[in-house]
């Protein structure tokens, strides 16, 4: 059952990102799905251990949890976007 809710949510924040980055017209529900997560994953091993709090990974579903891991899907589509356009956008 984490596994369902972590696959929603991320897909959530996922596509959040890409609304937020304007990169939604370029990804389909599975990108978004990947860089929720990705995302998430990201965000929670760097940014969480700084602030204190569990990351979304770990199955704990929060308002702290939920932003972190949307800045770290974004910082995400933004890295992308360097090297695959070379600006941020």
């Amino acid at each position: 059952m984490g596994l369902l809710i972590l696959l929603v949510v991320g897909g959530i924040i996922g596509w959040v990102a890409s609304l937020i980055m304007r990169t939604d017209g370029q990804q389909g529900i599975v990108l978004n799905v990947v860089v929720g997560i990705v995302g998430a994953l990201l965000a929670g091993f760097l940014v969480t251990p700084l602030i204190g709090g569990a990351p979304i990974t770990s199955g704990v579903i929060s308002v702290p949890s939920i932003l972190v891991s949307l800045v770290g899907a974004i910082v995400l589509l933004a890295i992308i976007n360097l090297f695959r356009r070379g600006a941020v956008r």
